[in-house]
């Protein structure tokens, strides 16, 4: 029988002394491991499609957005990710063809992201995949979905993730 390893790791962390972290070493592990798996399904879907999860985000948040356009600035404070990482997502899907880079008419040193039609279609499908590979079943009855997202909601906030 083949024993959990974060349970194992639980074990060996009571075992040399360190009760007192070991729930808390079990949890931050065990999310970790589930978030390297759910990526695993994200990527499996994504990347037949020539994108990354950081890629599908930005076409996604663009086709929300009014006019599916975006200060790149703003693309970064939503995403909650580094300058740096947005122009590299944007700098790719400007090679694929699916976001252009528009200086904004009121001030020039604004650069937007704005979603072309190849764009709009490649997201469109993607969600479609998506929705239909992974966020329908994403490895729980649909009843604990909720009551999970409402905890790593209350953790989030714990850890200072503000809404």
């Amino acid at each position: 029988m083949t024993r959990d390893p974060i349970s194992e790791a639980h074990r060996q962390w009571v075992a040399h002394g360190w009760a007192d972290a070991a729930d808390g070493m079990a949890m931050v592990t065990s999310v970790v491991r589930a978030q390297q798996l759910l990526l695993e399904r994200i990527d499996s879907v994504l990347r037949p499609r020539g994108l990354t999860f950081a890629r599908y985000e930005v076409l996604r948040l663009l086709s929300f957005s009014r006019g599916a356009a975006m200060p790149m600035s703003r693309l970064g404070s939503l995403l909650q990710v580094h300058p740096t990482s947005v122009t590299s997502a944007v700098d790719r899907l400007v090679a694929q063809g699916y976001v252009e880079r528009v200086r904004s008419d009121e001030d020039k040193r604004v650069v937007r992201a704005v979603l072309t039609d190849a764009g709009r279609d490649a997201v469109e499908k993607a969600t479609d995949a998506l929705n239909r590979e992974v966020f329908e079943t994403p490895g729980l009855p649909g009843d604990e979905v909720r009551e999970l997202t409402d905890r790593l909601t209350a953790l989030r906030s714990g850890l200072g993730d503000g809404a």
